[in-house]
């Protein structure tokens, strides 16, 4: 059985208790935020089922992602829209979002776990590969990513129900493609993303 509180053991061991989890949701869409979320779990936390956000459904996220809202010692949130995406590239722009995350939260963690990408912080962190997999906190930050970044997605489709926003969240679906190919894209697109940019350039000429 995995260990989701391995990373965050060691940690208490050195008197280490404020660890915010990190993670981002959004690289792959080709429309809307980067969003990343930083989560501080209270010490030896136990949620049954907790992993990361992909290997969820959309229920047990939304459950989850209640649940936290009330037992997590701080929650922050961090959104960089698609405009920044295309200027400074989606790395760049995630790792931005991870910082603003870290930045909006109420309490001050000691110690950083994120997931896979190393940030440059004046706190001490850990990069875990596949870390939303690996620990609790990185998990409980990606369900929150992933649960404020979709309902960004209901918003839009509420706007723009022909895209169908709702079922493919902006990620290249087959339909989502046919979508911009007959409606064109609007200024929430990411214009440096392949198929986006292809679509403007028909729209152009």
């Amino acid at each position: 059985m995995l260990d989701l509180l391995e990373y965050e053991k060691d940690l208490y061991k050195q008197n280490i208790s404020l660890i915010a989890g990190v993670d981002e949701v959004g690289r792959g869409p080709l429309v809307g935020p980067v969003v990343a979320a930083a989560v501080i779990l209270p010490q030896n936390y136990q949620l049954t089922g907790l992993t990361d956000s992909k290997k969820l459904s959309e229920k047990k996220r939304n459950t989850f992602y209640e649940i936290l809202q009330k037992e997590a010692i701080a929650i922050g949130i961090g959104v960089v829209d698609p405009q920044t995406i295309d200027e400074i590239n989606i790395y760049q722009a995630s790792k931005k979002a991870m910082l603003k995350a870290i930045a909006n939260l109420q309490v001050k963690p000691e110690h950083i776990l994120v997931d896979a990408m190393p940030l440059e912080l004046d706190i001490p962190s850990t990069s875990i590969i596949h870390g939303d997999a690996l620990s609790l906190s990185i998990a409980a930050a990606s369900v929150i990513a992933k649960v404020t970044r979709d309902e960004m997605m209901y918003e839009l489709d509420k706007k723009y129900p022909m895209y169908g926003f709702k079922n493919h969240k902006g990620y290249p679906t087959k339909e989502h493609l046919e979508a911009i190919k007959k409606y064109g894209v609007f200024a929430d697109y990411r214009f440096s993303y392949g198929p986006v940019k292809a679509v403007q350039e028909k729209q152009i000429s």
